[in-house]
């Protein structure tokens, strides 16, 4: 018998965060995408309630969080602002690789740093001309005496501007394609350079900036796993980060929903609330069973996840769908609100914005559809060449 129930602690966490989207997200999210205000304070809140760096072991001072309650965590920051939940969330992204290959010594510290104060990291590798073809970047490394030497230029990396250290995917054999590429770890005092801030279409409050590496040296052990098998750990990292973007494509779907059912009771057209008209019961039904779905396909891949099993297909099933379905819904959600949707003043059209990302980054809604592809086709075969596609987060 399948067993869908939350335990009393994942019921708990899944109020704590709630309660903090109401309170500390809300009430600013649309200001902050208006004048793309970074989220500080509200960073440095999450992180001393301990909403940040939830998969961190307990070693290294993380909670040790399963991946269905972090999953519950990003859901209820989707609902307040994916944007300013992106900033909270994107440590995830970028330690990933450090917890799976980093050294012992490695992991005390960088870990250690996320845990020991509010402060960021980045994931870095997305290149002006390598998005969903990864094996194309351009950015190196190279051996320097007893250490490495970095080279190259990232782009749309969220949190950029504000990292501490980046996780930093690099060729380290030019001419051997995906198989050719490592990945370090690099502190920001090393030498990175923030290039510029993205101004974009939405999340707005989320920081994505290009960054570059001049000839920034880092001792030999900054390497992540063996030499030319970052790619592995690249697609590693991802099998458990969609998850979590999964559930904040659903928590923007549902807080597009709920404005609309919402408004659809107080809007009057033809002498009745829009409610009332079929039309309009049909478009909010039809989003309640996709963010109903969304949420299924999310958290049966962090389950998989917590299982220890492989969650690939699961988790490209499960961006793919959510993030698909979060641009219906809020899409829907503005025809619902009529001319007034298309208007700044109402809260959907936000929301729309925001929604479109998850189409884009840790791999496009395409790609996922060629990792479905191929592993329906070729079960347990790594896809050889797919990896994220348009924007690093």
């Amino acid at each position: 018998m399948v067993d869908l129930s939350l335990t009393d602690e994942q019921k708990d966490l899944r109020e704590l965060a709630h309660d903090f989207a109401e309170k500390e997200i809300r009430p600013v999210a649309w200001e902050y995408d208006r004048d793309s205000v970074w989220p500080q304070a509200i960073v440095e809140k999450a992180w001393d309630v301990g909403l940040m760096n939830t998969h961190i072991p307990e070693e290294y001072g993380g909670p040790a969080l399963d991946y269905v309650s972090g999953c519950l965590i990003e859901e209820e920051m989707g609902w307040g602002c994916s944007g300013i939940g992106t900033s909270l969330m994107c440590n995830g992204l970028a330690l990933a690789p450090v917890a799976l290959g980093g050294s012992e010594e490695v992991k005390k510290h960088y870990l250690g740093m996320l845990t020991e104060e509010p402060k960021l990291a980045s994931f870095c590798l997305t290149e002006p001309d390598a998005g969903s073809d990864v094996s194309g970047m351009r950015t190196t490394a190279v051996r320097n005496g007893s250490g490495w030497k970095i080279n190259g230029t990232k782009t749309f990396i969220t949190n950029g501007s504000h990292a501490d250290w980046y996780t930093v995917y690099a060729k380290t054999d030019k001419d051997a394609g995906h198989r050719g590429i490592s990945a370090f770890v690099v502190p920001r005092e090393a030498g990175v350079v923030v290039d510029k801030k993205e101004d974009k279409l939405g999340q707005r409050a989320s920081d994505t900036a290009m960054v570059s590496f001049n000839d920034v040296e880092i001792p030999a052990d900054h390497l992540l796993g063996e030499e030319n098998k970052g790619f592995k750990l690249a697609m590693m990292t991802l099998d458990r980060t969609r998850p979590g973007v999964a559930a904040a494509a659903t928590g923007i779907s549902r807080a597009a929903f709920e404005f609309a059912r919402d408004y659809s009771k107080e809007r009057v057209q033809f002498g009745v609330p829009i409610a009332m008209h079929q039309a309009i019961q049909f478009m909010i039904a039809d989003m309640a069973t996709k963010i109903e779905a969304s949420r299924l396909l999310t958290w049966q891949s962090a389950s998989l996840l917590d299982q220890g099993k492989s969650n690939t297909l699961a988790s490209s099933h499960a961006k793919r769908f959510a993030a698909d379905s979060a641009m219906e819904v809020t899409t829907d959600a503005v025809q619902v609100y009529g001319g007034y949707g298309f208007i700044k003043e109402y809260p959907v059209e936000k929301l729309m914005r925001d929604a479109k990302i998850m189409q884009l980054y840790e791999g496009t809604s395409q790609i996922q559809r060629l990792v479905i592809a191929r592993e329906t086709y070729m079960p347990r075969r790594a896809p050889a060449s797919l990896a994220t596609a348009g924007a690093s987060h």
